[in-house]
């Protein structure tokens, strides 16, 4: 847990503007754990460095305006972006593969299950920007639904294990299996609500 050491001495020194900072530069790619991240925000939180409930909201602003970049530069750029070698060394042709499998096959509630997928989450945005068959109105909307799970939950869990640490680095620890469990239980809830309202027979 060097990273959310780390994470936390910065963001203690610079507060709101690096927790944003640091969460856009998460949605461009670069490896650093945005989950650990929003984590960190949450602890100088916790330590009374910043307000929770504003935490929250930079972290919102963070994750989703770093994965709009993403969309909206595959949708202006296109695929003259994997001509640049930082794009194509993130979008490999297996992974671009593996991506266009994922829309083929979930179209795009794919968007939706993206955030929880840190491998693949820039290039699905990328595509889904690419692909040109979603709006950005309709790709921010399911990327902002799956944001209010997971944000919420990364920075009240920092701010609540500020003062512990150790319940904190197991909960860290647990945290996205958690987050994909009750991902799963919408998934199951949603789908039921639709073949009972939506697929009845005429």
């Amino acid at each position: 847990m060097d990273i959310l050491q780390f994470l936390v001495t910065i963001f203690t020194d610079y507060g709101y503007l690096a927790v944003f900072t640091v969460l856009l530069i998460c949605g461009f790619g670069v490896p650093i754990p945005e989950d650990v991240s929003l984590v960190a925000g949450g602890v100088i939180s916790g330590l009374g460095y910043a307000h929770v409930h504003t935490m929250f909201a930079v972290g919102m602003l963070g994750v989703l305006i770093g994965d709009s970049c993403m969309f909206l530069a595959g949708r202006h750029f296109g695929a003259r972006l994997l001509q640049h070698r930082y794009f194509a060394r993130m979008m490999t042709p297996e992974r671009y593969a593996a991506v266009q499998d994922k829309f083929e096959r979930y179209g795009n509630r794919v968007l939706f299950v993206a955030r929880f997928l840190p491998g693949l989450r820039t290039p699905i945005y990328l595509t889904a920007g690419m692909s040109g068959r979603i709006s950005y109105f309709r790709f921010l909307l399911l990327d902002g639904f799956a944001a209010l799970i997971s944000v919420p939950i990364w920075v009240y869990l920092g701010y609540y294990g500020a003062s512990n640490h150790e319940w904190l680095i197991k909960w860290l620890g647990r945290g996205q299996s958690a987050i994909m469990v009750f991902v799963a239980i919408i998934a199951v809830i949603v789908a039921v609500w639709y073949f009972r309202h939506c697929r009845k027979p005429k």
